[in-house]
């Protein structure tokens, strides 16, 4: 069993001390962070919406979190502490949470934070008419929730549900005030948060500005400083194409980006000049799944045979030129109890397998193009793609895994980019062969709940379209006991099933996230235990750099 562990890389002792607060002067002492400035960060993805509660994009958080918190923070462990909760409980009989909350905070609306302000955030999101997907997941599972005095929140919930605190206590607490906001589905300034800067303004497609909140003392215990952030201001530029993001930060026109190619990581990892650094993500990994509920894709020798025409490892040397780690399991290995190493190797590229099993299922017959036939048609795979969710070269990843399927086995792998409200559709529906997909989530057996149990049962991102009675039974046990091992046993179980057994999808690379600063940015890192890039409160500008 893996055991938690430490999946964070920096390059040189300057990009170390970075990520620490601290920086080395000309003459070789160590430098106390200073306050001001304007950072100008470019990064890859721009927010579907400003509200937190309705966007779903990981990357977005690294924006979003600027204005807004959660109850507890997570270590590099996986452990909790502190934040706008100043302790918690859970009873002997795993049935109630009781959240003690900090007295000194406010919203940036000016309205008090207290025990009334979480059960009406929390009670929101348990509406499926205003919040769809985990976090409404989650909270599906409480039956009560009752602000007990001004500073205790106590939720109650219907049955053991081991993910709990894990997905609840991550979501964020918006002014209440906001709620009858024209903004609510868009998001903007008038989405009030505790943050430690304050949503200034969007200019959509082009970037977002925050501004310093004077009022802020209250980051949780294991950030690098307390107090108010070291930054004026902090915008974020969108910048969707990796080769515009590297000739920004190289040219000087922004200080920080993410999201950096394999072909670009020499460019600031080799220069004294930046700082680099890499970090492995939690979640799933970036994976083809297989909808086994239409199509082609719903017979299991058409899956089998499609994991067995790509050569995983060669594609992504070729795309990411050995910047990517491969993946083989439903989990990332990063930072989690649940990652089974056993399924690393027990597949692969397997060519003559591939063509065996075609040509037994009766797609023995090729067109002029090569691609197989039967009855007069053609065996074609459709990959649905949201076009605002392309990132870290994943088109041209796909083209390449299009390219082995019709090499190695004459499967027609079609791609389709779309809208997002195109994609929700056919998500919604079922119509598609393959999705593509990766989710960076607050705690891996969450991830697992959501890809696998039935979508009428909670399953909102199962895009294998799964139903299977036993994965349901063995997704129900986990979630009902608090025993880590068998949880562990339990998820081991279903990772050979739904890879090994069933081919539910075809896992190809464990996310990653890059950020690369020019010199005189100090205190960037990575978000404690997701390893997403975190936000700017604990970033400071060396002067005379």
């Amino acid at each position: 069993m893996v055991t938690r562990r430490h999946f964070i890389l920096a390059t040189g002792a300057t990009a170390l001390l970075a990520t620490t607060g601290l920086a080395i002067g000309a003459e070789g002492a160590v430098e106390a962070p200073v306050s001001g400035g304007s950072l100008t960060w470019g990064v890859e993805t721009e927010p579907s919406t400003l509200n937190p509660h309705l966007n779903g994009q990981a990357k977005a958080k690294l924006i979003l979190r600027n204005a807004y918190e959660s109850l507890l923070a997570r270590t590099p462990e996986g452990g909790y502490v502190p934040w706008l909760a100043k302790s918690y409980s859970i009873s002997e009989d795993g049935l109630e949470y009781t959240f003690v909350l900090r007295d000194n905070v406010t919203f940036s609306d000016g309205e008090k934070f207290n025990a009334a302000a979480v059960a009406f955030n929390l009670t929101r999101v348990k509406d499926p008419t205003y919040s769809t997907g985990n976090s409404s997941g989650h909270l599906s599972h409480v039956r009560e929730v009752v602000a007990q005095d001004e500073h205790t929140v106590v939720i109650r919930l219907a049955r053991v549900y081991s993910p709990f605190l894990d997905g609840a206590s991550a979501i964020e607490i918006l002014s209440p005030k906001s709620f009858s906001s024209a903004q609510l589905k868009s998001g903007g300034p008038e989405i009030a948060g505790t943050g430690p800067f304050i949503l200034d303004r969007y200019i959509k497609g082009q970037e977002v500005r925050f501004v310093r909140n004077p009022h802020y003392d209250w980051a949780p215990e294991n950030a690098d400083h307390q107090g108010t952030a070291y930054l004026d201001e902090v915008i974020y530029r969108f910048l969707p194409e990796s080769a515009v993001r590297s000739g920004a930060l190289s040219s000087g026109q922004v200080q920080v980006i993410e999201g950096i190619p394999g072909n670009d990581a020499g460019l600031f990892r080799d220069d004294p000049e930046f700082s680099y650094q890499t970090a492995i993500n939690t979640g799933t990994p970036y994976t083809l799944y297989l909808n086994i509920n239409r199509g082609l894709t719903a017979d299991l020798t058409i899956r089998k045979a499609f994991q067995a025409s790509v050569d995983v490892d060669q594609v992504l040397q070729s795309v990411y030129r050995g910047e990517r780690l491969r993946a083989w399991g439903i989990l990332t290995p990063a930072d989690t109890d649940f990652y089974d190493k056993s399924i690393e190797g027990a597949y692969g590229f397997d060519p003559k397998l591939a063509n065996r099993l075609l040509d037994e299922a009766g797609w023995s017959e090729r067109d002029g193009e090569g691609f197989r036939i039967k009855d007069g048609k053609r065996l074609t795979i459709e990959v649905v793609q949201s076009q605002a969710t392309v990132r870290d070269q994943r088109d041209i990843l796909l083209q390449a895994v299009q390219a082995q399927a019709r090499q190695h086995a004459g499967i027609d792998i079609a791609l389709q980019y779309v809208d997002a409200g195109t994609y929700s559709t056919r998500q919604k529906d079922g119509q598609y062969g393959i999705i593509p997909n990766s989710t960076t989530t607050q705690e891996n057996g969450v991830t697992i709940y959501f890809h696998y149990l039935p979508r009428d049962k909670g399953g909102s991102i199962n895009y294998s379209r799964t139903e299977a009675p036993e994965v349901s039974a063995w997704l129900d046990e986990a979630a009902s006991t608090l025993d880590t091992n068998k949880r562990f046993e339990i998820y081991a179980k279903l990772q050979r099933y739904a890879i090994l057994e069933q081919a539910l999808g075809l896992p190809l690379y464990v996310p990653d996230d890059q950020i690369a600063a020019s010199g005189e940015v100090k205190g960037v890192g990575f978000r404690p235990f997701k390893r997403l890039p975190e936000n700017a409160y604990d970033i400071w500008l060396q002067q005379n750099a």
